[in-house]
C-alpha cells in the first residue's frame, strides 16, 4: 500500500463527510466545488496554514507533531478509531519507520488453545487480518463454513466477499461487509509491511469489485465488540454478543466470545449448536466404523 496516498484518500474522505455547517461555520452563498470542507476550512478549524495542512494531506505526515494530530483530528471530527488509524499513517511515514518486519511466533500455544476448550461459549481466535487461528469445538460449529473452506487458513473477508453461503449466514451481510472492510483498512495502516496482508487486499480487488468499491471509502474499524445476527444452517437464528480479548504479546491477536442473552430463542440456539457439535465429532456410519475394527481385529 502507497502510504501517500493512503493518508491523501484518508484525510480527502474525512473532510468530505462533513459539512461547513456540522463544523460550525457560517454560511456562504453561492456554490461550492467541493464536497464537504474545503482545504483551507479544515486548516482554519486545525489552526494550521493552508500551505502546511495541504502538504500533510499529500502524505507528508512523517513530521507531524501530536499536537497537529490531534488538532487535525478535532477539525475533521474523527472517532477514537479513525484518530488511531491517523497516528498510525503518521508513524509509517515518519524518518527512519521502514525497518524490517520482526517476525512473530505463532500466538496460538497450548495454554491457548486449552482456554478455548475451557469456554462453554463458542471461541475463536483471530488477527487483524481476519484469519480464524483456533476455536473451541463450538467455535468450529459457529463458523462451519470457514473451517470448510478450500483455502486455509479460514479468512473472514474471503468469506464475505468470495463465498456464496455468506449471504445466507449473515443477516445483514452488507453491515459484515463494511465492518470486516474497516478493520482490514485499519490492519493495513497499522502494519505496512505484513506481506500477507497485502497480498490478501490485492486477491479481494481483483476478484471482487465489491471489496474494491468499499476500500475506496478509507473507513476504518477496531475490532472490539457488539452483536451479530446469523443464521446457521444447524442451530437457525441467533442473535449473538461478542466480545474480544488481546493475547498476551500481540494486542492485535484475540480471543472472541460469542454470548446470547438467557431464557431467548438464540440462547435455545447455542444449545442445538452444541449438540450439533457433538455429532460432528462422531463417526459418521457407526456401524462402518465398527466393521472396520473388526477387520482389523
Amino acid at each position: 500500500m502507497e502510504f501517500h496516498q493512503e493518508i491523501r484518500g484518508f484525510l480527502m474522505s474525512r473532510r468530505a463527510r462533513i459539512t461547513p455547517a456540522r463544523a460550525g461555520l457560517p454560511h456562504v452563498g453561492g456554490d461550492r466545488r467541493v464536497k464537504g470542507l474545503r482545504r483551507e476550512e479544515v486548516a482554519m478549524l486545525a489552526g494550521l496554514s493552508v500551505e502546511y495542512y495541504t502538504r500533510l494531506e499529500r502524505g507528508q505526515l512523517g513530521g507531524a507533531s501530536e499536537s497537529v494530530l490531534d488538532a487535525i483530528a478535532r477539525a475533521l471530527q474523527l472517532n477514537d478509531d479513525e484518530r488511531a488509524h491517523l497516528y498510525d499513517l503518521a508513524r509509517n511515514v515518519a524518518p527512519g519507520s521502514r525497518r524490517k518486519r520482526a517476525k512473530r511466533t505463532s500466538p496460538i500455544t497450548a495454554s491457548v488453545q486449552q482456554v478455548l476448550d475451557s469456554m462453554s461459549v463458542p471461541a475463536v481466535v483471530q488477527n487483524g487480518r481476519l484469519d480464524l487461528l483456533a476455536a473451541n469445538d463450538l467455535g468450529r460449529a459457529l463458523y462451519a463454513d470457514l473451517f470448510e473452506m478450500a483455502k486455509q487458513p479460514p479468512n473472514f473477508a474471503r468469506y464475505v466477499f468470495l463465498d456464496p453461503r455468506a449471504g445466507d449466514f449473515y443477516a445483514d451481510l452488507d453491515e459484515a461487509k463494511n465492518q470486516l472492510v474497516a478493520i482490514l483498512r485499519a490492519t493495513a495502516g497499522r502494519d505496512p509491511l505484513d506481506q500477507q496482508t497485502t497480498e490478501l487486499i490485492g486477491e479481494l480487488s481483483a476478484r471482487s469489485n465489491d471489496f474494491s468499491a468499499r476500500w475506496a471509502k478509507h473507513n476504518v474499524r477496531r475490532h472490539s465488540r457488539g452483536r451479530k445476527t446469523v443464521h446457521h444452517r444447524a442451530a437457525g437464528r441467533m442473535d449473538l454478543a461478542y466480545d474480544d480479548f488481546a493475547l498476551p504479546g500481540d494486542p492485535h491477536v484475540s480471543i472472541t466470545t460469542y454470548t446470547a442473552d438467557p431464557d431467548t430463542p438464540s440462547a435455545d440456539g447455542l444449545t442445538l449448536l452444541a449438540a450439533w457439535a457433538e455429532t460432528r465429532k462422531q463417526p459418521a456410519h457407526p456401524r462402518e466404523s465398527r466393521t472396520a475394527t473388526k477387520d482389523q481385529m
